[in-house]
Formats: C-alpha cells, sequence, structure tokens
C-alpha cells in the first residue's frame, strides 16, 4: 500500500482501541530540499545538491531578518520619549489628559490618541506603565 504522496508527510499513529490513523502534514520548503539532496546524493548529482544546499541557506537567512523596521524604530523612540513625560508628570492621567499636557508626545503622535493609546498598551505590556481602571477610564502612570 503506497501512502506517500508527493510534498507530504505521512504520520501514523496508533490510537487506543480505533485502530490505525493516518494523517498527512505538508512538507516545508526546507523538508522538500533535503528531500531532494537525499535523491541526489543517490544519484550522484553534486549539481543539485549545492543547488538544494543553497536554497536551504537562503531560508535560514530569510527566518533569521529579525531586524526592526523603520516605523518600529520611530515607536521605540517615541516610547521613550512617552516615559519620560510620564515620569516628568506623576500623575495618573488618561490619554487625552496626557497629550494635553505633553506637548512633546503631541507633536510626535500627530495628536493621535489611536497611536498614543497603541503605544501606552505595550508599554503597559512590558510593565513599564501601569494601567488603572475607573470607571470605564483608563489612567495611566509610570511604573515604579
Amino acid at each position: 500500500m503506497q501512502l506517500l504522496e508527493v510534498g507530504y508527510k505521512v504520520h501514523i499513529k496508533k490510537i487506543k482501541r480505533k485502530g490505525l490513523v493516518v494523517s498527512m502534514k505538508k512538507m516545508t520548503k526546507k523538508e522538500m530540499f533535503g528531500e531532494v539532496i537525499a535523491l541526489a546524493t543517490e544519484n550522484g548529482r553534486n549539481d543539485i545538491i549545492e543547488f538544494a544546499q543553497h536554497e536551504i541557506e537562503l531560508l535560514n537567512a530569510k527566518k533569521s531578518g529579525n531586524t526592526m523596521t523603520a516605523t518600529q524604530k520611530a515607536n521605540e523612540e517615541i516610547k521613550a520619549v512617552i516615559l519620560e513625560e510620564l515620569a516628568r508628570v506623576a500623575t495618573p492621567m488618561t490619554i487625552t489628559e496626557f497629550l494635553n499636557a505633553s506637548e512633546k508626545v503631541n507633536t510626535l503622535v500627530n495628536g493621535s490618541n489611536q497611536k498614543t493609546s497603541a503605544l501606552m498598551k505595550q508599554l503597559v505590556d512590558t510593565k513599564q506603565v501601569n494601567k488603572i481602571v475607573d470607571k470605564k477610564k483608563s489612567y495611566f502612570t509610570i511604573a515604579d
């Protein structure tokens, strides 16, 4: 019985009282090139082996591209300014109150409450800023 289809790995599992279960999982490009290398090795095709190894290297290099985009870098700078301004103000404030109190942050985000709110959420998630909810209003203050 031939179970292997091109481009798929076959996983066979035994489950109690249910017999044999066959599931197929699509192969990744890296796994495909690994199979190509194995077949080319059997046939002695060094040119194909070199090509497949080069493609695997390219796939690995593509994965390691964890660099920040220009927008992410700009947002990191804005978050640093937000932290400075929250420390300067030192009282819990809503986003609107904070933008009115801080001309620096207001100009950096072009007066956008939505962008400021998104950046504040990131700071809350990293525990750099505390969020206090009182009667459906969110107040933000610098974390201790």
